[in-house]
């Protein structure tokens, strides 16, 4: 039964790696194959890693219509009241296409923003369905208004995961999985069109593939296990506590939960609470291996408590404090946050609206989950006219020239209108 832990979390922070290393000469020798061989290299690939030779690599329109009549119409219309809140909460993120302000007479400065062209999109498949991943990397790229959203997932492909795709507004789906379907999008093959980025969470082969095609194709960031962070004083109830860990630690055996908190007492209950809870758990081994990467670290202060939940970066930062809006304001490293006892990660997985792709391993220290403007580029643009030329000038000039760039002083002389 699972005793929570102390931690040391500069040592814990440490230990936690996506393993990308261990697998990158094999997956490089699979998109080798995916580059000279094209499809007839994602039908073997197939055939090994999921023991299914699709008849073919793209699911035709049928097979998606059909899908509907095996999925539950409750479940249909859950995943469109969830398709519906994600696609508001990123609507909400939509910026100006072009803005221009004047910053000086005669001279206006501003972005233009310009959606990719493309985007790919990997969805896992074996262990779960993840027909709400599929939601949380179609909708944004939609939003956002990528004119081409493609999928792939392993064979075979369930029916929930092509209904969730309909309702994305997904243009193609292929059943391919793993790197060899990263390296598909990423390059391009007979059938799966090349795309400008690949989004979406994965396993560690998936996570190496997007590392090491970085830079023929964009891609989100890199992911590994997921985790989550709760920040708690003696005001948080121990069994909700409790649940978003077992939550947390279903996912994988390399997932990771963070109690940090002043509250022995707290410490004491919520361990209670996962001895009782965990047996009834139906991924048990999963969560068992889990939480015995998981526990806690007891501080003085919420502001101490901040201090190590920044060190740690989660994915998931749990924040049910009597002052947590307070503790919200302070905190500078999370994928997503979540503040309340009632604000359960779960409702944030799927149905809140907010997205559930986000980086792990403390890349929440530099990255941002996956939003609209992943999707999007930006152009500075510039205005300027004979005055703000004019005005502009003499510093452009002269720094110019101090460089030893002298075209580049002419180039604003000719424009001159007291030029020699």
């Amino acid at each position: 039964m699972p005793m929570l832990k102390r931690l040391d979390i500069e040592s814990w922070v440490t230990s936690r790696n996506s393993g990308v290393e261990k697998v990158a000469e094999s997956v490089s020798d699979i998109i080798a194959k995916v580059e000279s061989e094209g499809d007839a290299a994602l039908l073997e690939l197939t055939e090994r890693f999921d023991k299914v030779r699709p008849s073919a690599l793209a699911v035709d329109r049928g097979t998606i219509d059909d899908a509907y009549d095996e999925v539950d119409p409750e479940l249909v219309e859950a995943l469109e009241d969830a398709a519906f809140n994600i696609q508001r909460f990123h609507e909400l993120q939509m910026r100006d296409e072009l803005w221009l302000k004047e910053t000086e007479p005669g001279v206006f400065l501003g972005m233009k923003t310009t959606p990719l062209r493309s985007a790919g999109i990997y969805v896992p498949g074996g262990k779960a369905v993840y027909a709400s991943s599929v939601l949380m990397c179609s909708i944004p790229a939609r939003v956002a208004g990528v004119e081409e959203v493609v999928m792939c997932t392993p064979p075979p492909v369930d029916p929930l995961t092509l209904v969730a795709a309909d309702i994305a507004g997904v243009d193609e789906v292929y059943a391919v999985g793993g790197a060899q379907a990263v390296a598909a999008m990423a390059l391009g093959t007979e059938t799966v069109p090349q795309v400008d980025k690949v989004v979406g969470p994965g396993n560690v082969y998936v996570t190496a593939a997007k590392a090491l095609l970085r830079g023929v194709v964009e891609i989100d960031f890199l992911a590994g296990p997921s985790e989550i962070g709760i920040i708690a004083d003696d005001s948080g109830v121990a069994e909700y506590i409790a649940a978003d860990m077992l939550a947390q630690a279903e996912h994988d055996p390399q997932s990771a939960c963070v109690l940090v908190t002043d509250s022995e007492r707290l410490i004491k209950d919520v361990s209670a609470c996962l001895e009782d809870m965990l047996p009834r758990c139906k991924r048990l081994k999963t969560a068992e291996q889990a939480l015995s990467l998981s526990g806690y670290v007891l501080v003085d202060s919420m502001d101490q408590a901040v201090e190590v939940m920044d060190q740690m970066a989660p994915e998931h930062l749990s924040i049910q404090v009597k002052d947590s809006m307070g503790v919200l304001s302070k905190v500078r490293n999370a994928g997503s946050i979540f503040v309340g006892p009632y604000a359960a990660v779960a409702l944030g997985d799927y149905a809140s609206g907010t997205n559930h792709v986000l980086p792990t391993g403390g890349n929440a220290a530099y990255d941002s989950g996956l939003n609209v403007a992943h999707f999007c580029k930006t152009s500075s643009v510039q205005v300027i006219d004979r005055e703000g030329m004019e005005g502009l000038a003499d510093t452009a000039i002269s720094l110019a020239e101090a460089e030893g760039l002298d075209a580049h002083a002419t180039s604003v002389r000719v424009r001159r209108s007291d030029r020699p």
